[in-house]
C-alpha cells in the first residue's frame, strides 16, 4: 500500500515538473507563439510564479520558455501589431502612372509626402498579401512610424 502511494507521488511530481518545464503559456495558448512583446498575461505569469515557488529551477525555465516563445504576452497588445484591417489600400494602375503621379496619389490618400529617393525607403515587389505581411513583420520592429501604404 505504501509502495503504491510512493509510486503515485513520484508520478505526480514528475508530471508537475514536466508541465513546468514546458511553460504554462506554451501549453495553454500555443497560438500565441511568436509574439514579440506586449502586455504580460497576469494569469500565465502567476502560473509560472507558482512553479517558481514550489520548484525553483522548473519555474525559472517556465518563465524563460514563455518569454522566449512570446506566449506570456496577451495577444494584440504588442506595439507594432497590425492586421489587414489596419492598413489603407491605395489602388492605381502602375502602367499608367509615373513615379511623380504615384507620389501625388499617395500624398492625397495618406497625407504623407513620399519621395522615391529617400535613404530609408525600401521598395519590394510582392506576389500576394501573405508576402506583404511577411515583409512587414520583418521591417516593422525597427520602424518608429507604423503608417503603411501599399498598392495592388
Amino acid at each position: 500500500m505504501i509502495k503504491k502511494l510512493v509510486n503515485a507521488l513520484h508520478v505526480s511530481i514528475c508530471a508537475v515538473l514536466i508541465f513546468q518545464l514546458v511553460g504554462c503559456g506554451t501549453i495553454l495558448y500555443p497560438e500565441r507563439k511568436g509574439q514579440k512583446g506586449g502586455k504580460i498575461d497576469v494569469g500565465i505569469a502567476l502560473l509560472d510564479g507558482i512553479g517558481l515557488l514550489f520548484f525553483f529551477i522548473p519555474g525559472i525555465i517556465a518563465y524563460a520558455v514563455d518569454f522566449n516563445n512570446g506566449t506570456i504576452y496577451l495577444p494584440g497588445t504588442a506595439k507594432n501589431t497590425f492586421g489587414l484591417d489596419d492598413m489603407k489600400q491605395v489602388k492605381f494602375d502602375p502602367k499608367q502612372c509615373s513615379p511623380a503621379d504615384i507620389e501625388r496619389i499617395l500624398k492625397e490618400q495618406t497625407g504623407r509626402t513620399i519621395r522615391w529617393g529617400q535613404p530609408d525607403m525600401q521598395i519590394t515587389e510582392l506576389g500576394s498579401t501573405d508576402d506583404m505581411i511577411v515583409q512587414f513583420a520583418q521591417v516593422l520592429p525597427g520602424m518608429q512610424d507604423n503608417d503603411i501604404v501599399f498598392n495592388r
